[in-house]
């Protein structure tokens, strides 16, 4: 039992540092992805339309990958295909010629179809061992390791291209992304070593002998869907700000990455408190957090400060911290666990194809007013808190009836 206990941390802690380096990697690379699209010929609404393509790929194709992975089993050889997929082509983003976004975004759409390849089988294998340790501290622990890639890999590059400050800009860049290749295969090595000692991280699992009814998804889960939905309308990818940033010169351009790093840092905090919090306070803990993050976009987009551009920044660090931890932790208090593999594929298709229709209405919107834009945003987040309100309404309910 103390065996199979601690070979689960030793599985979990390099399945952790795989994380780490993979986010090093893809956060890194997502931290100069809007200068660098600029610098090769893109257009607002084209980084719009390609941050969101790619999010919507992301979340949409889990539905298909988390049936297949579960119909075959193959949770490694998926999750080996798909990291191969999302850290290849990131170096290969320093082989874009001048003018060649198209080209570069071509890369950034199969990055995020990688990601959507692997999600689910490897969030899968995760919770084969963290059943063992305690599913809490187990995908806590992923979240750790993981923000220190996402933290590392902007800081990375801001060195980069201070050192090369003086350089063509996009040689700079291209060195930064072919950089990028060396936590890639580091990423992928230490993947196929834990595929060699560990290939049947199922064994970490015990047979559950609990049944339980199974229910279909109530009317809490539709209301808080359409919240998130309206949540992720309103919510900018950071590529669209970094490229605001560049275009106007609030900040020079080896400081966007620093800003990224630290909103990943904000991201990390954020999501710790806001998890605690929802599990004292329930749907509450994301009314609070949205209400918090609604304020991002005026800060960034019409303040016209650099000052201005790092508090917007923060207030967006504090919302993706705390979407990470609380968004899919409040799927699965209001669905049982037997629907909740459908549920968790129709909210990430329905998250992404919100987000990937805010970012392209939000990068149209850029180019004809940024006033229209900031509106957009905080109309778009604002709509989603009766819904949150709803859903808490809903909860409470269905708690004093079974209590009765």
């Amino acid at each position: 039992m103390k065996n199979r206990r601690q070979a689960a941390y030793r599985f979990l802690v390099l399945l952790g540092v795989v994380s780490l380096f993979s986010d090093l990697t893809y956060e890194g690379a997502r931290s100069i992805l809007g200068p660098y699209l600029l610098l090769l010929g893109a257009s607002a609404s084209t980084v719009g339309f390609v941050s969101g393509l790619g999010e919507f790929i992301g979340y949409a194709l889990r539905l298909v990958t988390g049936y297949i992975s579960d119909k075959t089993k193959r949770y490694w050889l998926i999750t080996i295909i798909g990291y191969s997929i999302n850290l290849i082509v990131i170096p290969a983003l320093a082989l874009a010629p001048g003018f060649g976004w198209i080209y570069a975004c071509v890369l950034i759409v199969l990055e995020r179809f990688g990601k959507a390849i692997r999600n689910p089988a490897k969030t899968t294998i995760v919770s084969f061992a963290a059943t063992e340790v305690g599913a809490g501290k187990g995908f806590a622990l992923q979240e750790v390791l993981d923000q220190l890639g996402a933290f590392a890999g902007p800081l990375m590059l801001f060195l980069v291209l201070t050192l090369k400050g003086n350089d063509n800009k996009i040689s700079a860049y291209q060195l930064s992304f072919a950089l990028l290749a060396i936590p890639a295969a580091v990423a992928l090595i230490l993947l196929l070593l834990a595929r060699k000692n560990y290939p049947e991280p199922q064994e970490f699992e015990k047979p559950n002998e609990q049944t339980l009814p199974q229910n279909g998804l109530n009317s809490a889960y539709w209301y808080y869907l359409v919240g998130i939905g309206f949540l992720a309308l309103g919510f900018a990818d950071f590529p669209l700000m970094a490229f605001h940033m560049t275009k106007t010169e609030l900040l020079p351009d080896n400081m966007v990455p620093v800003l990224y790093s630290v909103a990943m840092g904000i991201d990390a905090l954020s999501a710790l408190y806001f998890g605690r919090m929802y599990d004292r306070r329930g749907i509450t803990a994301i009314i609070i957090s949205s209400a918090l993050a609604l304020f991002f976009a005026p800060f960034i987009f019409l303040v016209g400060t650099p000052g201005g551009a790092i508090a917007g920044i923060m207030l967006w660090g504090i919302g993706m911290g705390a979407q990470e931890s609380i968004l899919k932790s409040a799927v699965t208090t209001i669905v049982p666990k037997e629907r909740r593999g459908t549920a968790f594929g129709i909210f990430n298709a329905g998250f992404g194809a919100f987000w990937f229709a805010g970012s392209w209405i939000m990068g149209l919107l850029y180019e004809r007013s940024l006033l229209a834009l900031v509106l957009f945003s905080m109309i778009g987040q604002l709509i989603a808190l009766p819904f949150f309100f709803k859903t808490r309404n809903l909860l409470k309910q269905s708690s004093n009836i079974r209590q009765s």
